[in-house]
């Protein structure tokens, strides 16, 4: 439609909006659907967004971490870890490197074995801590220089485990937003029905109005008026409802889970004020295709 049409919808006219019955089912099953529909549409985006900043998250914590592993007979995991220790602060593009102590290795181990754990008891391997700086350091050359001078220490890179974690919070981003797209379309759809029953509803006074010189288009614009700000309206109680729903969520900062990181953050918390609009929209053009449809069924 043209920019003059848009206006005439914002104006409205209050005898072309007497032709759409102000209550009743239809007007009940708009703003319903796009209140659940708005509402549901909040989670999906708390959900992409979410996800989005834990693949960033996982991505730039292990791309610069880096774990030396020491696998030698007890006289020599001594020797050999300071050996390891100073190779990785000779090497290029590592910007700190540390043995970890037996208190934070067995805090490693107590998940899977228990807080009674005795390392010191056991062959635990020496982990050493590698933190590498913004360009990075190279893994393949790293590695023969600890074959050659440390031959009980083996370099993980992390790289297998960071791939997977990434690749799968990526999904969740695409999963949110196609979440989006699937919602948009069953709310357009419950629309289009709610504008199809309306328009065949009032088929008798349809008919009179245009005996009497009123156009398609004109009969047309007070259902689409009608039905956009039904949506508009259903789709802002929805988005407060959602948005009030977020925030109540724990916060990702108490715990360490991903559903307790469901929520908005910062600038974030201004993508929701779209989704009435983005209603609005769909509103729009579903009631706009039904009229065409109906009206021209009726002629």
């Amino acid at each position: 439609m043209s920019l003059q049409t848009l206006v005439a919808l914002a104006r409205g006219d209050k005898a072309a909006d007497r032709v759409v019955p102000p209550t009743g089912f239809t007007a009940r099953l708009t703003v319903f659907a796009a209140a659940v529909m708005a509402f549901l549409a909040v989670f999906a985006l708390a959900l992409s967004l979410a996800a989005g900043r834990l693949a960033t998250s996982w991505g730039d914590e292990l791309a610069r971490a880096s774990t030396v592993r020491i696998s030698a007979p007890v006289g020599q995991v001594a020797a050999q870890t300071e050996a390891a220790l100073r190779l990785l602060q000779q090497t290029p593009g590592v910007a700190s490197a540390r043995a970890l102590s037996e208190v934070e290795q067995q805090a490693l181990l107590e998940p899977w074995f228990g807080p009674d754990l005795p390392v010191s008891e056991l062959p635990v391997p020496q982990l050493i801590e590698v933190t590498e700086t913004s360009k990075g350091y190279d893994a393949a050359g790293l590695r023969l220089r600890l074959q050659a001078e440390v031959p009980g220490a083996v370099l993980d890179d992390h790289a297998r485990w960071r791939k997977p974690l990434v690749a799968a919070a990526a999904r969740l981003t695409l999963l949110g937003w196609v979440s989006g797209l699937l919602i948009a379309a069953a709310m357009g759809a419950m629309v289009t029905l709610a504008a199809n029953a309306a328009l065949s509803a009032n088929a008798q006074v349809i008919a009179v109005l245009r005996l009497v010189g009123a156009t398609d288009a004109y009969i047309a614009r007070a259902f689409v008026r009608r039905f956009t700000l039904r949506a508009l309206g259903g789709a802002a109680v929805g988005t407060v409802l959602g948005i009030a729903a977020v925030a109540l969520l724990p916060s990702g900062d108490e715990t360490a889970g991903f559903l307790t990181g469901l929520s908005f953050r910062g600038w974030h918390w201004g993508i929701p004020v779209l989704v009435p609009l983005l209603a609005a929209a769909v509103g729009f053009a579903a009631t706009a295709v039904a009229a065409r449809r109906v009206l021209g069924g009726l002629s």
